[in-house]
Order: structure tokens, then sequence, then C-alpha cells
């Protein structure tokens, strides 16, 4: 029954269909006006046609070959046919030793990667004994305080032939120098280490809350980890571009590709004021962006990101080196489309999301587990997310043709259209005085809280359907409850700190944390004092505690 999806109670008498039926009608108007736009809220043509498409600000001539620029086809001439994404799930809980079993379990599965995901007093860097960390340790991830919980993170992973990403922005300094000091003491040549920081405190202003200093004091800790990578780890990723978080906070997916490049441009602009050159860092830099359920306008967002950040490249640094102007990016699927009803809805939902990402030439992925909307992934639940990704590349045969969906009419359209509304959000940023002025002001956070609210209205209203959520409802359904973790586990944690403090050289410590603060205080590269007080015994909460007196904290505007 077509208003089976309303949240209004229909009585089954044809009585009540005909009274209630001026507001059915309603609905149904709505909706179609919803339908006629995509998930962004952009213009989409019914069918699509050459016509339509010479409307749109699509070259004429069709784009060039995959591997060539503008690169919207992706930045590889054979993309997948030559060498799969790697597959790269999220993974952090409760103890460096529960985790490092489940990086094991999941590369025994077939991972490519890893990606490590921090409890909430590492990401501030604050210690598992600090009264802030209260409740809070290894709860949404692994609680790392002292290199001593990274040599158990890393147990019997030799770091010479695995690429790790780590999601952590604030002490991404503090993370990068105690995974570097771990390789040191595993014998592993700096040089030959493999992964990606993410390292993007802007986005933490704008939409994810998880900063600790100034703005201005973020962003030398951000040039300081390019210029040391450059010089020690040149196969490190020194930052990935978050618009994944950004679109989680509510974005539309204009909005996610503008913020994000915005963002970027910055850190680039920045860096060439440190010294560098384009070519000394933007080889390096990746991006992270989320994917919702408009597949269509998904997959041409990716095309049109990677078109949009060449040519603003270009435009801006003239670099030499091809791939400074080449986008390339992890994927996660989106997390704030999980519903904790029905959940195993969520496997279907992750699968198409997947599946856009790797049309929109991605060169990562993870995929969520079905049950993150209940608490974090089980082994088995993690397990199917990971199957997932190994259908698609080896049953599908989407993975043996490059950007198999151009020169369709909708997707061409969908990528000028997004590459255009992007473009112009990007330059109305700079107009009112660039990125920082802007998210002092509150300017980015604002546009993100208007089109969260949009959503939900339309949502409420159900002019946007949700399976399970507000249609095709089950009465009296019962949440399912998620893998539960072990209270005692932060006792332990702080048991385990407290003894690791009482046996270190304290006297090294204090001489380590006295050369920190005055590199802090001076403009030195902070990234080899780190590693050394780090390396004499030193905290994650110590280091950043230094970091804290010398650089202040902060509080953001809230954008409303």
């Amino acid at each position: 029954r077509p208003w089976a999806c309303s949240r209004r109670r229909w009585s089954p008498s044809l009585a009540n269909h005909i009274i209630h039926l001026p507001y059915y009608h309603a609905i149904c108007v709505k909706r179609r006006n919803r339908r006629s736009k995509s998930r962004s809220g952009l213009p989409r043509n019914d069918v699509s046609s050459l016509d339509t498409l010479a409307d749109s600000k699509h070259p004429k001539s069709g784009h060039p070959l995959p591997g060539e620029p503008p690169y919207t086809r992706g930045i590889h001439s054979g993309m997948y046919k030559d060498k799969l994404w790697t597959m790269r799930q999220y993974a952090g809980f409760s103890t460096a030793s529960e985790t490092n079993s489940r990086f094991k379990l999941l590369l025994d599965s077939g991972q490519t990667g890893l990606s490590v995901a921090f409890d909430l007093p590492t990401q501030l860097g604050l210690d598992s004994d600090d009264e802030d960390s209260l409740g809070e340790v290894g709860k949404v991830g692994v609680p790392i305080d002292s290199i001593e919980d990274m040599e158990e993170l890393f147990s019997d992973i030799n770091l010479e032939k695995i690429s790790t990403s780590m999601t952590i922005n604030a002490p991404a300094t503090t993370l990068l120098a105690l995974y570097v000091a771990v390789a040191d003491n595993q014998g592993v040549a700096r040089e030959s280490l493999r992964g990606t920081v993410q390292n993007d405190i802007l986005k933490e202003y704008i939409a994810r809350g998880l900063y600790v200093f100034p703005p201005k004091e973020s962003i030398r800790l951000t040039t300081d980890l390019f210029e040391w990578c450059n010089k020690n780890t040149p196969k490190w990723n020194t930052i990935s571009v978050s618009g994944y978080h950004i679109r989680e906070a509510g974005s539309t997916a204009v909005e996610e590709v503008a913020l994000t490049l915005a963002n970027g441009i910055f850190y680039a602009e920045e860096a060439v004021k440190t010294g560098l050159k384009i070519d000394d860092f933007a080889p390096r830099m990746s991006f992270f962006f989320g994917c919702h359920n408009d597949f269509f306008e998904e997959v041409s967002k990716f095309r049109a990101a990677r078109e949009l950040w060449y040519e603003l490249v270009n435009e801006r640094f003239s670099p030499k080196n091809p791939k400074s102007s080449q986008l390339r990016f992890h994927t996660q699927t989106a997390g704030v489309t999980l519903t904790a009803q029905q959940p195993m809805n969520n496997t279907v939902r992750v699968s198409y999301q997947a599946l856009s990402a790797v049309l929109g030439g991605t060169q990562s992925l993870h995929t969520n587990s079905y049950d993150e909307a209940i608490g974090l992934p089980t082994d088995e639940s993690v397990k199917i997310a990971l199957r997932t990704q190994q259908i698609i590349a080896n049953e599908t045969g989407i993975a043996d043709v490059v950007d198999p969906l151009a020169g369709s009419y909708h997707v061409e359209e969908m990528t000028a259209s997004i590459k255009e509304e992007a473009k112009k959000l990007i330059l109305e940023i700079e107009n009112n005085g660039g990125v920082l002025d802007c998210l002092k002001t509150g300017y980015q956070q604002k546009i993100i809280h208007e089109s969260a609210w949009e959503e939900i209205n339309d949502i409420e209203e159900n002019n946007l359907l949700v399976v399970g959520v507000n249609c095709n409802v089950e009465e009296d359904e019962g949440i399912a409850t998620g893998m539960k973790i072990d209270s005692e586990n932060e006792m332990k944690q702080v048991e385990k700190l407290n003894y690791f403090k009482n046996n270190r050289d304290n006297q090294a410590v204090i001489i380590e944390l006295k050369k920190l603060k005055n590199v802090c205080e001076g403009n030195e590269n902070v990234m080899p004092a780190l590693i050394q007080a780090l390396k004499s015994g030193a905290t994650v909460g110590e280091v950043n505690g230094i970091m804290r007196d010398v650089f202040g904290t902060w509080v953001s505007p809230s954008g409303v």
C-alpha cells in the first residue's frame, strides 16, 4: 500500500482512506518534488539525453581517458585491472592486545591494509589515568598511552610489509612519532614505512570537535609533519583531508566536496609558506570521503572532486610533478545512514555504497558493519563487511572495466553540476576571508547545520524514506545488542599505565620533555623531539600536556 510509508496510522476502512486522501496527496507531491532533485538538492532530469547534457558544463568533446588530466575518469589508466583498491577495515577497541587480535583476524581474512581507531582520550591527547578520561577509555577505539601500548598494538605485525592508516588529528604528530619509534625498535627503515595519518585539524573545528590547540598552532603541527615526512618517510601520506566527517555531520555531497577541497588548498598554501614546494608534499596528500545512499550522485561526486582538485592545484601552484594534482582518496560507507532498526538492512545499504565508491574510482575502502548503529562491530559483522568488498572485487566484474559509467548522460550531468556548485562554494568561502577566518566565525559550521536540519525534517515529514524507520516498519521490533566492552578493561589500562610510569627512567623523561618544550617555544620542527621523548618513556598525555602549556587551547564557535 502506498500509504504504508507514512507515520500516520491508517485504518483499513475505505471511509478512513477517503478522509485522509488530501493528506496522502500532499505527502506524494512533496515526495515527488524531493525525488526530482538529488540528495544534495541538485536538479535531476527524469530522462537524461544528449540535449540535457549539452545544457550542463560537461565538456563537449567528452573527458580524456583514465589516467589522463583532469583525471575525471580515474588517476590510473588501468585502475582495478592493474591493482585492486586497498581493503582497509577500521578497527580499534578495548585494549591494544584485543585490537591486535582483530587486526590479525582481518589480515588472515584477506584485508590488505590496517586502519586504527583510537579511543576518545587518545584522540584528545590525554592519558587513560586523566580525570577527563574517566568512562571513555577503550570505548570507541584503542587506548594508546605509551610506546609500550603501540608495540603491543603491532605485535608480530611487520611494519615494513603492511600499510597503516591512523585516524588521529590533534595529536597526529604524537601518534606518528610513536609509530616511527616502534618501527625503529623493529629495525624497519623509516623510508620503507607506508600508510596515512589523518592529520586534518580543520575538519575537527568545522564538523567533528576533537581539536585541542588553537588553529594557528595546530596548523604548525600539520606542516611540521609534512616537512619531516618529506625528508624521512617519503612513502607516508602526510594528511588525509577528510570530507567524511563533514558529510556525517550533515552536509550535502556538494558541500562535502567544496569544504574538503577548500581545506586541502589551505593546507597546501600553509605548507608553501613554510618554504616547501608543492611537489614536496602534494603527491603524499590524500583525501577521505563518505559514500551515501544517492548512488549516481555519489559516483559523480568522486569524479567531480578529482577534476576540480586538478584544476585548483594547477591554477594556484603550477606543479611540475603530475602526481601533485592527482586526487587520491579513501572512502568509508556512511555510518550516518545505518539504522538500529532492522540492522541486517545495513548490509544492503553498505553494499550499494561500496559499489558506488568503486565505480567512482576510490583507492581504498572501508565498509561499515551492519551492527555499528548499535555498538562496536563484532568479529562476525566485520568479516561480512570485508567479504562485501571481496565479492564486489571478485564476483561482479566491476573491477574489470575502468570507469564503466563514463558517457552516461545522467552521471556526466551530475559530475558537471557537482563540480560547478562546489567551485562556487569554494570561491564564496574565499570571498568571506578564507577557510581559517570562516571557521573562526562558524561559517562552514552553519552551512552543515542547515543541511543537516533540512534532511532531518525531510525524514520526519516522510519526504525522504528510510526503510525500517519511517516506512516498512515492523511492529514491536526488538533492537539487537552489539558488542559489549568489558568495563574492567579501563581499570586494567590505568593500572598498566601506572606500572609503566613507575618503572621507567623518570629523570630521562624529564630531560626529554624539557627539550620538547624548548622546541615548541621556538620554530624547530617538533617531530624529532617528540620521537625522542616518547622513546624515553614519556606518555601521550605528557607530551601533549607540554604542547597545551605552550600553545594553549581553543573553543570553536557553534555556527548557529
